[in-house]
Formats: structure tokens, C-alpha cells, sequence
């Protein structure tokens, strides 16, 4: 089956939205094995939409539409897509009455436009919303289905989950099964030549996904059951494990964080950490584990060289020789937290996040990273692009993936 996807809003077009949902129902189409061949935004114009739907029908089996259902007269979608198909819209009493009570629930006055989404493509299969008014409509037409799907995101997504995902894999016919691998350390470029002997399967298909700073690598299997599609992934990912080692840092809805919390939990290791350019996002993603307050201590930010001196023990002299970026300064920072804070492990981020301070010797994005465990140091240095958020985030995911490897070395004490 080949799908293909119409969002629907001129909000979109002036970039007003970011199209989330695009990339929410691309996830899942890939996840289905259904390919994804296009996508299109259209305003909040009938001809035009019109246009875009003939279009597409020539390329899709799947026509998925989100946007354009609510109660407005620049609400098109419904009406057009009837249009296309050459169908009725029909007054639907159970819609109305839903719409009526998610008013009454939410203690809204229900305006008299609201009326309008109670209408329903003659012959489509309703769908409901229990987050929101407009329905969703599933329409099967000339061997082609038509999915409409309100726009928001908090209405469309869980929809798509309860009414789209069992619809769509009932058509499928057959069990499809993904599993992910996310890798650090290793460019996408580089990580898919070292797979390119596998990467041309066709079941299991191997696709990967750049991420800021990471390479994720997500293996589907298309089966008649799950336990054959499970043998088919197995071997592939037994491979994938081989080729790229501890550059893996996580499995499919694993994060980085909580690799690394777990880790420290399961060595019973207490942890301490000073940032300075990134400014708390390191301390902020570890307590994104729950669960964490049993080993993180404390998470400082100590930004000029007064703070690090009087706060971290770092010498006037190591700022003076070496400067506040520098992987001295690095290494006792990371000291300097985790004997101040009484903790087995500390680890550190000092570097220039820009737009400005940089030198011909100490440009923009030099970042350098610090690790202390137990008396044993160790550092980074890192070079990175893009903008001073940018900078900050990969610093902190490159701090923590530092510390994973670390923590997986024999050298460190069990």
C-alpha cells in the first residue's frame, strides 16, 4: 500500500504552525511497513485542494488529510473532500450530541457554526473525537480510502491511535514489528557505509534517521505473525550490535538519560554536576528520570571564573596559564563538584556557546567536557556548528554519552 499525506491550513503555509503532525503520522506509516511517498500542505482553498486531491489519487491507495474539520467557513476539508468524491453531506444526530456534550463538559457556550461539524460524508465511517469536537471520517472510495483527521495535535494523535493504527494494520494483512537502535559518536554518513551490506534488505528493511548529534537505525519486519517477524529482526540487529559496539547507547524508547541514571543506580555511584555554557541542561535531562533523586546530589552552574574558583576549587592558576575553556579547567570542575559535593562521580561542560567570544585559537563551539569517578579523570574536547542553543544541547547529550561510555569501561570500579 502507498500512502500519502495533505495537511490542510494556510497557517501552515506562512509557517505560523510547525506542522507536527507531519511528522507524528510519518512515524507511523513507517512503523506500519505502509509506504510513505509524499506529503503536501495546501491552504485553506477549495480549488486548490480539489487540485491536490486529484492529484494524489493517482499516486496513493491511502489518502490521509489532517486540518480544515472544525467550525469556521475557512474549514474546508470535509466539504471538498465530498466534493472530489461526488457525495452528500449528512446531518448525523449521535455527532451533534457528542459535540453538545464535550460543550456542556468544558462549560463553553456551543456557538451556532458548531452545527457545522456535525456533517458527515455520505456512507464514511465516523470516528468519534473524544479530546475535541470534529469527527474523524474514514471513507472508502473507488479502491482508495480518504482519512480525515481534525488538526490539533493533542485531538489528532490520539485518534490516529485508537481508530487509524488498527484500521490500517487490519488492511495491511500482515504484522509488522520495528525495533531501533540509537548510536552517538559515529556521523550518519559514516554509520551507513559501515551497514551497507545490510542496508538494501528488503524484509527487514533498514532505514536510518539523523538526529541532533545521533543516528538512529530502525529495523522493520513484515510477517504473517509477530514470532516470525521477531526471527527476521533478530539476526539483523545481532549484526547491528557487532558492527557498532558501545556506540549504541540506547533501544528503541530508551533515552540518553535514562541509560545513564540507570547506570548510576545500578553501580550505586552518587553524582555531582557543574556546568558553565550549558547552563543547567545536563543537571535538568538526568532529573528527567524518575527515580534519580537516589544518586544525583547537586547540579551547579558556575559561569565566571570567580564562581568556579570559589565554588569548585578550580586554581587561579590553571584560569590564568589556561583560561576557564580549556580541558584543564574541565577536569577540576569535575573534581571540584564531586569532592565539594561528597559524590563518587562529577562531571563537568566549560566552552564558548557564542554568537560571540570566540577566537582564532578558541572558536565558537569549542566545548570541553569533564568526567571525575572515583579519582579517575578523564576529558573532551569538542568542536561544534549551528547556533548558541545548539551548541548548549549537544554539549550536554555529548556530556552524558561521555559519561555512559565511561561508566562502561572495565576501568571503572564496579
Amino acid at each position: 500500500m502507498k500512502a500519502e499525506l495533505i495537511c490542510v491550513g494556510t497557517e501552515l503555509l506562512l509557517g505560523d504552525i510547525i506542522n507536527t503532525n507531519a511528522a507524528f503520522i510519518a512515524r507511523n506509516l513507517a512503523a506500519l511497513g505502509i509506504d510513505h511517498i509524499y506529503e503536501a500542505v495546501v491552504g485553506d482553498n477549495r480549488e486548490r485542494l480539489l487540485c491536490q486531491l486529484e492529484i494524489t489519487k493517482q499516486r496513493a491507495d491511502i489518502i490521509i488529510l489532517c486540518g480544515g474539520l472544525g467550525p469556521t467557513q475557512d474549514d474546508l476539508t470535509r466539504e471538498t473532500v465530498a466534493e472530489h468524491l461526488n457525495k452528500k453531506l449528512i446531518y448525523n444526530e449521535n455527532v451533534y450530541k457528542h459535540i453538545e456534550e464535550y460543550f456542556r463538559k468544558i462549560k463553553r457556550q456551543l456557538t451556532e457554526n458548531s452545527k457545522k461539524q456535525a456533517y458527515v460524508i455520505e456512507g464514511a465511517k465516523v470516528l468519534m473525537n473524544e479530546w475535541g469536537t470534529a469527527p474523524g471520517l474514514i471513507c472508502e472510495a473507488e479502491n482508495k480510502t480518504y482519512i480525515l483527521l481534525p488538526g490539533p495535535p493533542m485531538e489528532l494523535e490520539p485518534m490516529f491511535e485508537k481508530y487509524v493504527l488498527p484500521y490500517l494494520k487490519e488492511k495491511s494483512g500482515n504484522v509488522i514489528l520495528s525495533k531501533t537502535i540509537k548510536i552517538m559518536g559515529i556521523g550518519e554518513a559514516q554509520a551507513e557505509e559501515m551497514i551497507l551490506h545490510l542496508i538494501n534488505s528488503k524484509n527487514p528493511t533498514i532505514a536510518p534517521y539523523a538526529k541532533n548529534g545521533e543516528v538512529h537505525f530502525r529495523i522493520t519486519a513484515k510477517a504473517k505473525t509477530e514470532e516470525e517477524a521477531r526471527g527476521l529482526i533478530e539476526p539483523v540487529y545481532n549484526k547491528l550490535k557487532e558492527i557498532f559496539g558501545i556506540n549504541i547507547y540506547a533501544e528503541d524508547d530508551e533515552t540518553l538519560e535514562e541509560v545513564v541514571a540507570k547506570l548510576l543506580l545500578e553501580k550505586n555511584l552518587k553524582i555531582a554536576v557543574a556546568e558553565s555554557c550549558t547552563g543547567g541542561l545536563v543537571t535538568a535531562q538526568l532529573i528527567n528520570y524518575p527515580g534519580i533523586s537516589k544518586v544525583l546530589l547537586e547540579g551547579v552552574v558556575t559561569y565566571s571564573n570567580d564562581a568556579k574558583k570559589s565554588r569548585l576549587n578550580v586554581s587561579e592558576e590553571t584560569l590564568k596559564l589556561h583560561g576557564a575553556v580549556s580541558y584543564q579547567t574541565a577536569i577540576e570542575m569535575a573534581e571540584g563538584v564531586a569532592k565539594t559535593a561528597k559524590a563518587d562521580v562529577g562531571i563537568s561542560t566549560t566552552g564558548i556557546a557564542g554568537p560571540s567570544g570566540g577566537t582564532s585559537k578558541k572558536p565558537v563551539g569549542l566545548v570541553y567536557l569533564g568526567v571525575y569517578i572515583k579519582g579517575y579523570k578523564t576529558f573532551k574536547e569538542l568542536r561544534f556548528t549551528g547556533d548558541r542553543q545548539k551548541i548548549r544541547e549537544r554539549a550536554a547529550k555529548e556530556l552524558l554519552n561521555f559519561l555512559r561510555m565511561e561508566l562502561n569501561t572495565e576501568m571503572i570500579g564496579k
